[in-house]
């Protein structure tokens, strides 16, 4: 996936990949930001912006592609995998 490469490049440029229980930890918050953001979009929370959502979606994505990257796992065929198993199940 040019994405985990793309992100593999930065990283390598930055120093390198945290540990592990790093990453996770900064993906969890990261989330936290995103559901502060859905919470805007709800009228719970703060003023909603579209701009805020896409930058907290980039950067779920951006901590989640990392520990695919340090774990060696292919996110597009995880998904694809996925996928399959959402299809067969759920349908």
């Amino acid at each position: 996936m040019k994405l985990q490469k793309d992100v593999d490049e930065l990283i390598k440029k930055m120093g390198g990949y945290w540990t592990p229980s790093q990453m996770l930890t900064a993906l969890v918050e990261e989330v936290g930001e995103l559901a502060d953001v859905i919470l805007s979009f709800e009228g719970v929370k703060g003023k909603k912006s579209r701009a805020k959502l896409e930058e907290e979606l980039g950067d779920v994505l951006f901590a989640l592609i990392c520990i695919a990257n340090y774990f060696e796992v292919d996110l597009e065929s995880a998904l694809r995998q996925t996928i399959r198993k959402y299809s067969t199940r759920d349908l």
